[in-house]
Formats: structure tokens, sequence, C-alpha cells
């Protein structure tokens, strides 16, 4: 038996509790998320044909609240940058997080908003639109 069905056999035997922290461990370790649906939804035997999910094209990408407030003025000129705003806009964005930063952007642009707004030290989610 190859290595990649152990592996299966040992995923489909998984109880929801274990795949939840499966999943979580993924996610914390190597940044990977299951697709839309989940992993147990996969491992769920069908009644017949299931039409897929269409995969989202557009997200927001939301500025959260609780970062460190000594990176407050880095997280403002990054805001600054991606938005267009002006200093007051920007600082206002910050201060009432969670907040939108920008909406409707593909998925490769929102990781990269991502990327460089959480490099500034804040904290930030993507979402589908």
């Amino acid at each position: 038996m190859s290595a990649v069905a152990e592996l299966g056999d040992k995923i489909s035997k998984l109880t929801i509790a274990e795949a939840v922290e499966l999943k979580t461990y993924l996610k914390e370790t190597y940044k990977i998320e299951p697709a839309a649906g989940g992993a147990m939804m996969a491992a769920a035997p069908a009644a017949g044909p299931v039409a897929a999910a269409a995969e989202p094209t557009e997200f927001n990408v939301i500025l959260e609240a609780g970062f460190d407030a000594t990176k407050k003025i880095q997280i403002i000129k990054v805001v600054r940058e991606i938005t267009g705003q002006g200093l007051a806009e920007a600082k206002a964005t910050v201060e009432g997080a969670p907040k939108a930063i920008k909406e409707n952007v593909d998925k490769k642009t929102a990781e990269d908003l991502k990327k460089k707004v959480e490099d500034a030290g804040a904290k930030v989610t993507v979402k589908p639109a």
C-alpha cells in the first residue's frame, strides 16, 4: 500500500474533533486551509452528483483590531498607501478596526496586501466578497 493511500485511510478514520484539530494544525503550521466546504465534506458519502461550490474570485481585506500600539504609525502608513486615504482618514480606519481596507480584489492581490499589512504589525483577514 502506498504512503498516500495509508495517509488517506488514516484521515478517513478521524473523528470530527480530530479533523478540526488537524485543520487548525495545518493552518497554523503550514498556512494550509481546506477548500470551501472543508475536508470532512469530501469524506462524507455522497447521495448523488453534487454540484461543486464555486470558488470565490473576489475578496475583501479586513484590518482587525488588536495590534501592537508601538506599530500604529507604520500600520497607518501602509493603510494610506493601500487605500489612498489622507492621514486623518487612515488613522480613523486603523483606530476603528475591524474595517475593510480593500474590497473586491482578486485572491493574489488580497494575499499580497494581507502580507504587507501584517509585516507592518497589524492583524488582517481575507474574506470572500
